[in-house]
């Protein structure tokens, strides 16, 4: 579920029927502001609705996770289509460029996906982080200030460990999309079999690239699968 319909669902449930209208009103006023890159507003008014930033967060982690599995799965297909040009099987030449290109944009675009999912996670965890450092002194009771720091401290180092995993991932795409890009230049005004002599060459490093960003989403997903039980627990 996306993060505008369970503000739609928060306003239904949580809001009386009389003031419908003005949760109403808040979700469209929500809807704009994330389309517009207001963050600090558009958290500002989910809460007013029920949805709490670690919420947000972990919706977050959620979404980036699955963008990481689709990546994978885009580009392991793009390999296999590339391995089908430089082969000697599986239909025509011309078919089989048009399905190395078709598999190529795909990559490209779930790699942009992957990098902004990544971004939102970021943001979220920044403005929640920040909160929750500021309303510290707002406590009176001081063991349970005390309390709260160290499990913001704790919070933080988690946020940090899922934060590098991410970036790691996302530091494989680009050099993956580079070579793939280069391929289906090449193979875009070279198509003949002249042309592919020597080109299966190029496979077994592909392979390698994918194969390394393929461990790397893995160990992001574990570590976003890891965060997202540590917060059920807490």
């Amino acid at each position: 579920m996306s993060e505008t319909d369970r503000i739609a669902r928060a306003s239904r449930d949580k809001a009386p029927r009389g003031k419908l209208a003005r949760c109403a009103f808040c979700f469209a006023l929500c809807v704009s502001f994330a389309a517009s890159g207001c963050q600090k507003t558009y958290y500002t008014v989910m809460e007013q609705v029920g949805v709490e930033k670690r919420e947000i967060l972990s919706s977050r982690v959620k979404h980036a996770k699955e963008s990481q599995r689709e990546a994978q799965k885009d580009f392991r297909d793009a390999l296999e289509k590339f391995q089908a040009v430089t082969g000697q099987h599986g239909g025509e030449l011309e078919d089989r460029y048009e399905s190395l290109r078709s598999a190529y944009e795909r990559s490209q675009a779930q790699a942009h996906e992957v990098s902004e999912r990544i971004d939102a996670v970021e943001d979220v965890a920044d403005a929640l982080l920040d909160e929750w450092k500021g309303e510290l002194a707002r406590y009176e009771d001081a063991s349970l200030r005390e309390r709260s720091a160290e499990r913001l401290r704790q919070t933080r180092g988690d946020v940090q460990r899922l934060l590098r995993a991410m970036h790691r991932a996302e530091q494989s795409l680009n050099p993956v999309l580079h070579k793939l890009q280069d391929r289906v230049l090449y193979l875009k005004h070279n198509l003949n079999a002249a042309a592919l002599a020597g080109l299966d060459t190029k496979v077994p490093e592909l392979e390698r690239d994918v194969a390394h960003l393929v461990n790397e989403m893995q160990a992001s997903i574990a570590e976003a699968d890891r965060f997202m039980a540590q917060e059920q627990v807490n």
